[in-house]
């Protein structure tokens, strides 16, 4: 049976997040090969293009889909001199140790990096004509390398913030939104009020948005006399297992990945259900989700070109659908959107 680990003495990491540091690569040219770490599809591009497969071997979060994407000379010519002579676009994850399905994670092959979000930056790659370099860390770490510039830019669920743009750029490329997970027998509901919190036990990864949030709930809570406790696991699926034995009361956590816990629960003994969600920028702004390059570097403003190339010409669609995020879609991916605010942290 997996305890919660306390607050004193709780392990660095995040919730949810991948098993194996794997580098993934995808062949960029007339016709192409699918990336070579998204398992054993394969697929032929018209001239000019390469053939990305996203959502291979997903052990069934995804509906395998491949896409054409053809190289955009006058974005591509947007982006550092450094990184266009080298010709990668290094892609970092923070989906270690155990992966956040349909996000990040593990396929079912065993060795495959597949998800939504590696998938995004490889179809970034192909609009830029860059071969992808998919780079597999910690959360923490995952920071780590943006910092130090063995990374140039991730592709991890990574929500914009006031308080990450004074070290980071972004480009938007989904709504950031949170939800409450918890067994479907349990009664209790969100109902948009963090009052309704009071006594339980609540999951959440460390060091990421929703803990910053969660937190700050807790203060005002306590300040009113009341208080729910804030538990942390070394994984999703130890948060599950607390679920199902009655350790815990509810998982705060990205909105598609504990979805898509319930959907994958449906046709088992123990089910779940989202017992309400919140705006990964708070209660007055819709969070995003951006790609997040180190300040200055010159990445984001490519990129985020790349990203409504996608948009405009329906590749970003059919990834979304692949991964049944459509609810999820923006317009359009803007640099250094406004995000959550400090006060909000």
């Amino acid at each position: 049976m997996s305890r919660a680990v306390p607050r004193t003495i709780r392990r660095s990491l995040a919730l949810g997040l991948g098993t194996l540091l794997l580098a993934g690569t995808a062949a960029c040219g007339s016709t192409a090969a699918a990336d070579p770490a998204a398992g054993s599809a394969t697929a032929t591009a018209a001239p000019g293009s390469t053939a990305v497969v996203v959502g291979a071997v997903s052990n069934g979060a995804a509906t395998e889909t491949s896409i054409d994407v053809p190289t955009v000379a006058g974005i591509r010519d947007q982006l550092p001199a450094a990184v266009k002579e080298r010709g990668t676009l290094v892609i970092g994850l923070g989906a270690l140790p155990a992966g956040f399905p349909p996000l990040a994670y593990v396929g079912d092959d065993q060795q495959t990096l597949t998800g939504a979000e590696p998938d995004l930056g490889r179809l970034v790659a192909a609009v830029l004509g860059l071969t992808p370099d998919i780079r597999n860390s910690t959360w923490e770490n995952l920071f780590v390398g943006i910092d130090s510039g063995r990374t140039d830019i991730g592709f991890s669920n990574i929500t914009d913030t006031e308080e990450r743009k004074e070290k980071y750029d972004f480009a938007s490329y989904r709504k950031d939104n949170l939800a409450f997970l918890t067994l479907a027998s349990n009664a209790w509901e969100f109902g948009d009020d963090p009052a309704n919190l009071a006594g339980q036990r609540v999951a959440v990864g460390q060091g990421t948005n929703q803990e910053r949030i969660l937190l700050a709930w807790q203060k005002k809570l306590q300040g009113e006399g009341k208080n729910f406790d804030v538990v942390y696991f070394p994984d999703l699926n130890s948060t599950l297992l607390a679920l199902k034995a009655g350790n815990l009361d509810l998982y705060f956590g990205p909105n598609p990945a504990s979805a898509y816990q319930v959907r994958l629960a449906e046709s088992t003994a123990t089910q779940y259900k989202l017992a309400g969600q919140y705006s990964g920028a708070g209660e007055t702004l819709q969070g995003l989700i951006a790609a997040t390059s180190k300040k200055g570097s010159g990445l984001n403003e490519p990129v985020a070109a790349a990203i409504n190339y996608l948009i405009e010409n329906g590749q970003y669609e059919k990834w979304l659908a692949a991964y049944n995020l459509a609810g999820e879609a923006v317009p359009s991916s803007e640099i250094n959107p406004p995000g959550l605010p400090k006060s909000d942290t």
